[in-house]
């Protein structure tokens, strides 16, 4: 039986000379790596106590959404800035060259809500501590961080310390 690290598409030299980058689209092409990895993802979940899954455009849609849909859990969405219709609040983040900002309901979480977080990969941890500051400032609780990869060269992890961090695939490099 195949592992859903099998189905990961790796592509030397992309973006740039000396990186490996993890292809996900071969994952969600194949109803077995496809499955595989949403069952994954939520095995690491079956003794979290959590109230909403939160993902950030769009790749932690595709996995938040079916896990928060078998589980049911409800499910916020956290986008770039400007693609929200009601009040938001918002964060803005550094990226390698250049800042980005992401947005999120503001009535999506309420005080006390305990949240899980559900994205496809963990690089440098940028974007989702930006989205742990959103949660924690409508007043929620993140009680998970979960990706279906994790590139651990990066150190995300270390980023999101104080967090209860999971991934389904580890990558030693960048």
């Amino acid at each position: 039986m195949k592992k859903v690290e099998d189905y990961v598409r790796s592509i030397p030299d992309f973006p740039k000379e000396g990186i490996i980058f993890r292809d996900i689209t071969s994952v969600l092409q194949d109803p077995d790596g496809l499955q595989l990895s949403i069952d994954g993802m939520q095995e690491l979940l079956k003794d979290v106590d959590f109230d909403i899954v939160v993902g950030p455009e769009s790749r932690g849609f595709i996995f938040g959404v079916p896990i928060a849909y078998n589980l049911h859990k409800s499910f916020v969405p956290v986008r770039k800035k400007g693609k929200l219709p009601c009040e938001t609040i918002s964060k803005e983040y550094a990226l390698e060259y250049g800042t980005a900002e992401i947005e999120i309901h503001k009535d999506a979480i309420k005080p006390g809500q305990k949240v899980a977080i559900i994205d496809d990969l963990i690089a440098t941890g940028g974007t989702t501590e930006a989205i742990i500051q959103l949660i924690e400032e409508l007043g929620g609780e993140v009680v998970k961080v979960l990706f279906l990869i994790e590139l651990e060269g990066l150190k995300g992890r270390e980023r999101l310390s104080g967090y209860p961090v999971e991934s389904v695939i580890k990558y030693p490099g960048k």
